[in-house]
């Protein structure tokens, strides 16, 4: 029996999966972030490499007949170099098979429902909603990147986060979150204008997407005012996004995908400001790597390819 491989790229992190034509996972395998537009390519094709290495620890590559590349910036590809480094990854880890690129969204969305049709919201690092129309992106809404848009992502949360650490710094209005903030950015107890010039250079000293880093903050602090001022803002975003894919009275399923989803309060109250907008039924997925396999395995069997295990 041959094997089905799948990828799910991000901009933090990558996960291999390997099936069975049944749909047993077989191997796994994590590496780091494989967006081209947030890591050099060279590195994200690397992690590309490493995660399926992992996955196909013990296993004949030569076995895999048909795999999928779910990835944040799957347009990079279009560019001939970096899609050569993909390709060398691809086919350097031992696999045979064509090398299938699909967006990160189309795999969250297979993830979370066998439907053909329906809407993604993906929130995690950054942000996007799409339209699902026979297992293929036809539109989307969001998803410019952390440099234009990605309202409502950890890239989004971690910027506000430190933008109203600097508004609490101006007007001496310190809460539980600014707080939290200075001390992540390593700022110490100084006068507050002081601390405001060292958290504006420490933020722009670092990479941008460094700035996902406060986001796990905003949670940790829910409570704190500027901590729910910006979780409002997150939700009313997202739910913007994912309601603007949609036709009106529209049934079919919505499907959430990233770690904002799974962090409390903000993915339970996105789900609650969801239900108030619509009756249409709410998934959660976990592993775009799964619906990526599962996409590999519909190739092969058609849409009777069993879920994965």
């Amino acid at each position: 029996m041959g094997f089905v491989v799948g990828l799910d790229a991000g901009g933090t992190s990558t996960r291999a999966l390997v099936l069975d034509l049944d749909g047993t996972r077989l191997g796994a395998g994590v590496a780091g972030g494989a967006n081209p537009n947030s890591h050099p390519p060279a590195q994200a094709a690397t992690h590309i490499r490493q995660a399926l290495t992992a996955a196909l620890d013990g296993l004949d590559a030569a076995k895999v007949e048909s795999g999928v590349l779910g990835m944040a910036g799957s347009s990079k590809l279009t560019d001939p170099a970096v899609a050569a480094l993909f390709e060398a990854a691809w086919t350097g880890a031992g696999l045979r098979c064509p090398m299938r690129v699909i967006t990160d969204c189309e795999a969250a969305f297979a993830t979370g429902s066998p439907s053909p049709d329906g809407t993604v919201l993906v929130a995690g690092t950054g942000s996007i909603a799409a339209r699902i129309q026979n297992h293929e992106l036809v539109s989307t809404a969001g998803g410019y990147g952390w440099l234009l848009g990605d309202e409502g992502s950890a890239f989004w949360l971690g910027r506000e986060a430190v933008r109203a650490t600097l508004i609490a710094l101006e007007q001496d209005t310190l809460d539980p979150l600014t707080i939290a903030v200075l001390n992540h950015a390593g700022i110490p107890a100084l006068p507050h204008r002081d601390q405001w010039r060292r958290l504006i250079t420490a933020a722009n000293n670092a990479p941008p997407i460094q700035l996902a880093t406060y986001a796990p903050l905003v949670t940790t602090h829910a409570t704190a005012p500027s901590a729910d001022r910006i979780i409002t803002a997150a939700v009313n975003a997202l739910a913007d996004l994912a309601e603007s894919t949609r036709p009106p009275h529209d049934q079919s399923p919505i499907v959430l995908m990233g770690s904002l989803i799974h962090a409390h309060p903000l993915g339970a109250r996105l789900k609650r400001e969801l239900a108030t907008r619509t009756t249409a039924p709410v998934h959660v997925a976990t592993e775009g790597a799964a619906g990526a396999a599962w996409l590999a395995a519909v190739t092969l069997l058609g849409e009777t390819a069993p879920r994965p295990t």
